[in-house]
């Protein structure tokens, strides 16, 4: 399994959230999907976590 990538914003880290519902805006939601293994918010597997919560359209 590949090594998540080096998080860019400071201070963020995997705190072991894993829901949309536990996410604030859709970039956390996007942040957490690209670096966190276990998360579970995508769950059509598009790569756009929180469709319905955060990153809909």
């Amino acid at each position: 399994m590949a090594t998540p990538v080096s998080p860019t914003v400071a201070g963020f880290r995997c705190d072991g959230r894993r829901h949309c519902s536990q996410m604030s805006s859709c970039e956390e939601a996007k942040r957490f999907l690209a670096n966190c293994p276990g998360v579970e918010m995508d769950g059509d597997g598009d790569g756009i976590p929180c469709e319905q919560q955060h990153c809909g359209h």
